[in-house]
């Protein structure tokens, strides 16, 4: 993910910070320094990093999970609103994705259950005021409200994660129990119902309250179950579907010895945005529109496309399916491969590409589902 830093590396898994974290540990600096000045405002950066720390361990307990399933985890990212882990690809068997989804809670509850017993046991060592924890003295810096501040951090991230509605985990071991009655698809699709009517019964419940907060987690939770499903449907179109029934073979090429001017001409002339420069059979890298007006930008030279070419391209076989090599693309954040039969070059594939498949055969499958209805009807 752009703008984020690494800092630290756990079995593999790169742990980032996004930038703008840095606004967590500003607001947690300025709720506790406004009243308790320097020592208040070190106090509420040292909780939003504790707090942040439990965010980064129930990510590692999905992540671990997925890696002893064979899965491969890339990053785990810190954002203000918590921590994303970022896998290859999603595992596809629903007891895997159970476990998987399961782990990261049960770590919340873990932590949940350390903190109460440490905050029991330096009670009666007497290294805390118990009676102060009972009476609810937890405005004032203290080994105490640290204490009870990740323990009820820790029991609402369990909680709030096993609401079933994606894209909090809850959802997940919902469709993962599903699916192994259902399926996959037809699981999916039941749990991001589910999961869009808690949003809505949350929405209507945060309106009416007057929580306004609530009701955009609800509309946040509503939007993402309908983009699950919607993920889901084109993930089961497109896997039909195989690259070399998506690529442009009737594209227009470049030689190395073109100049811009030529990449230019066909641009205005075609709806290609993307061009391949190959010498014989030979793919030698390729051009975007994106790269030609970047270089008209510095330099209005007319330049050769070897000089502005990308050389290294993501290379696809023709028989992988597409929703592979979407999922390569977004990896890789390309928008362009290279097509290949073996060792021989076919031409270049798309993102445009493959949403124009995924909408031909969305279209075709709709009218073959309902001339057969018609059919079954008469």
């Amino acid at each position: 993910m752009k703008w984020s830093y690494q800092i630290a590396r756990v079995r593999g898994i790169e742990i980032k910070g996004h930038v703008t974290f840095a606004l967590i540990l500003a607001l947690g600096a300025f709720q506790w320094g406004t009243p308790h000045g320097t020592p208040g405002a070190l106090f509420g950066m040292a909780l939003m990093i504790l707090l942040f720390a439990c965010v980064v361990l129930h990510e590692l307990g999905h992540s671990l999970v997925a890696q002893h399933f064979g899965l491969t985890v890339r990053e785990i990212v810190l954002l203000p609103i918590g921590g994303v882990a970022r896998m290859e690809k999603n595992p596809e068997k629903p007891i895997h994705e159970l476990l998987i989804a399961a782990a990261g809670p049960l770590v919340n509850v873990a932590l949940a259950v350390v903190f109460f017993f440490v905050g029991g046991v330096a009670v009666n060592l007497g290294v805390l005021d118990g009676q102060g924890l009972v009476n609810g003295k937890l405005s004032t810096p203290s080994w105490g409200t640290l204490l009870v501040w990740l323990f009820a951090a820790n029991v609402t991230l369990a909680l709030f994660n096993l609401i079933p509605a994606f894209p909090m985990d809850g959802g997940r071991v919902l469709r993962a129990a599903l699916a192994m009655k259902l399926g996959f698809s037809r699981a999916t699709q039941v749990a991001a119902a589910v999961g869009q009517f808690i949003a809505m019964a949350l929405g209507l419940f945060g309106v009416l309250s007057g929580n306004f907060l609530l009701a955009l987690v609800a509309l946040f939770v509503f939007m993402a179950a309908g983009q699950e499903r919607a993920e889901e449907v084109a993930r089961t179109v497109l896997t039909t579907l195989r690259v070399g029934d998506a690529y442009n073979k009737y594209a227009l090429s470049l030689a190395p010895g073109d100049h811009v001017s030529k990449v230019i001409d066909f641009i205005l002339t075609s709806y290609q945005p993307d061009f391949a420069v190959v010498q014989g059979t030979k793919l030698l890298g390729v051009v975007t529109r994106d790269d030609v007006l970047k270089t008209l930008a510095t330099n209005l030279d007319d330049l050769y496309v070897a000089g502005v070419m990308k050389r290294e391209v993501l290379a696809v076989d023709a028989n992988q399916g597409l929703d592979d090599v979407r999922r390569q693309l977004g990896e890789k954040g390309e928008r362009v491969a290279a097509v290949y039969e073996g060792e021989r070059y076919l031409g270049l594939v798309s993102q445009e590409d493959i949403a124009e498949a995924l909408l031909v055969s969305s279209f075709v499958q709709l009218r073959d589902k309902r001339r057969l209805a018609a059919e079954q009807a008469g």
